[in-house]
């Protein structure tokens, strides 16, 4: 994706933000919710009206060709796309910026501008899409720093159609790969909300997962091998379809975040593409029946492509719907075989908890029912973000994972956080919202979403205090801190309290290998 395309200080690019009718829509059914709310919009400053401060480095004559300073360049890879980044942008706040933005076309530029900066002592960041809602790409230290655009490398370079495998770059963005692998008949099959604006470097450093709710989700399970440059020599581990051979060499750089290497290229494994696709819509009264059921489908054996949960909240304001207890999108597919056997035994699981169904489509159904109605919603929840945050919203999600046993009073816990958390800080004014991204046999992955009223100016503030309320409930009721956006700077505290003490020693003994003048994205993951 060109430079030029992507909006600098929001989600995606500029011909993707809301048009008006969209954003008056909007603004009328969130003051439904939050009357009295002041929606004045703020839109974005002019970059060429900020202070941007000069570039306090410059490369080597060798390395000049890859390097930039532009304005527009610098501030579009300053930060990533979380509420917190999105309002410091519309704030003109320059935080932190790095003084050159870099981008390899070979791997061997990769090796050059390492050497480069591991020689000069300057920080460098790997850049992949920076749809990052975790401060996962932001120079939050003193002191210059580079970014590395890793774009250039775009390709896919080898496909092995009888292992249903690919080597692919890892600087090309979710739609050019699925446009290679279209005509094979193939996919990778995953689809991040980011999937449009992200690299698939992007989701190995993140441990990224996918739009799918079960089986191969995370982009861990979709990996067969990584080849990764590192200060200390590259990285590249065998292609196999799985080993016993002591710990796992991809598994130490997948989640690595950038801090222990450069991601280059990887051999991916690919499915046939679905030609077979059914979906229903499943309506509870009580949110007790509609967990069960879920539950129930999780631990069936059936292995739905989605099976997403929608709290009341989540279900009216993304999906339209007014229910009871609870929501339940859940969707087969299948490129080998149709799938309505599959449905009818889901949907009679649902059945034994109360649920009712409201909608069942196929592939080529006519019209638009809830579910598709959540998946279009979905897919323009960052724009509509974008567009809350500019009147002064307070918009969070807060995604994470637990136990089924737990859940109950895991779900309690969070939600009185939050709460009390808007409660304090927004003076109520607000909403909590719930849905179950990802379920396993042995728990779901409960997303939050948090819709509150703040003060133009004091939003970063009142979000600091909110994420902080709910990621101490996280953290103190057993739950990960992260189910899929990835540690960065902002899940720091709470990531080096879920990890436990031996590991930290031990990645903080790889990092120190690997990248043994500690330039590689400072203040991730490791202090």
């Amino acid at each position: 994706m060109p430079a030029e395309e992507r909006s600098w200080w929001g989600w995606g690019t500029t011909d993707g933000e809301l048009s008006k009718e969209e954003s008056d829509a909007l603004v009328a059914r969130t003051s439904g919710v939050l009357p009295g709310h002041d929606f004045t919009d703020h839109a974005p400053p002019d970059p060429a009206d900020l202070d941007l401060p000069a570039p306090r480095i410059r490369p080597p004559a060798t390395l000049a060709a890859l390097c930039n300073d532009r304005a527009v360049d610098r501030l579009s890879h300053a930060r990533g796309k979380a509420f917190r980044d999105i309002v410091r942008n519309l704030l003109g706040r320059l935080d932190h910026v790095p003084d050159l933005v870099a981008r390899p076309r070979t791997e061997q530029d990769v090796v050059d501008l390492l050497d480069w900066c591991t020689a000069s002592g300057i920080p460098l960041i790997p850049y992949g899409g920076g749809s990052s809602v975790v401060g996962g790409v932001e120079p939050r230290f003193d002191g210059p720093a580079v970014s590395m655009d890793l774009a250039g490398l775009g390709e896919v370079l080898e496909v092995d159609t009888v292992s249903r495998a690919a080597r692919i770059q890892a600087g090309i963005f979710g739609p050019a790969l699925e446009d290679r692998l279209r005509p094979l008949g193939l996919t990778l099959r995953h689809f991040p909300q980011s999937f449009a604006h992200s690299t698939l470097g992007g989701w190995l450093a993140t441990r990224a997962g996918g739009h799918f709710a079960t089986l191969a989700t995370h982009i861990d399970d979709l990996t067969e091998s990584l080849r990764v440059v590192t200060p200390a020599g590259i990285s590249e581990s065998r292609r196999l379809p799985g080993s016993g051979a002591g710990p796992s060499p991809d598994r130490m750089f997948l989640g690595s975040e950038g801090t222990l290497g450069v991601i280059t290229e990887a051999w991916m494994r690919l499915q046939d593409r679905p030609v077979w696709q059914v979906t229903a819509s499943v309506a509870f009264e009580r949110q007790e029946d509609a967990v069960a059921a879920t539950r129930a489908i999780a631990q069936s054996g059936l292995y739905p492509s989605n099976c997403r949960l929608l709290d009341p909240a989540e279900a009216f304001i993304n999906a339209g719907a007014s229910v009871g207890g609870g929501l339940l999108l859940v969707a087969f597919e299948s490129a080998d075989h149709p799938v309505d056997t599959w449905l009818d035994r889901a949907l009679e699981l649902t059945a034994g908890h109360g649920g009712v169904v409201k909608a069942r489509r196929s592939k080529d159904s006519a019209g638009q029912d809830s579910a598709s109605a959540w998946r279009s919603s979905f897919l323009r929840m960052p724009y509509q973000r974008d567009a809350l945050a500019r009147r002064s919203l307070i918009v969070e999600t807060f995604e994470t994972a637990c136990t089924w046993d737990g859940f109950p009073e895991f779900h309690d816990a969070i939600t009185s956080a939050a709460r009390a958390a808007i409660d304090e800080v927004c003076g109520g004014a607000g909403v909590v919202t719930c849905r179950f991204s990802h379920v396993y046999p042995d728990g779901p992955a409960p997303y939050y979403g948090i819709y509150a009223a703040g003060r133009w100016g004091s939003t970063v503030a009142q979000w600091d205090e909110i994420k902080t309320a709910v990621s101490e409930a996280i953290a103190g009721h057993g739950g990960t801190i992260t189910h899929h956006h990835a540690v960065g700077r902002d899940h720091r505290p709470w990531y080096d309290r879920q990890r436990p003490d031996p590991f930290a020693v031990a990645i903080t003994a790889a990092k120190t290998a690997l990248d043994p003048a500690g330039i590689l994205n400072p203040g991730v993951l490791i202090g």
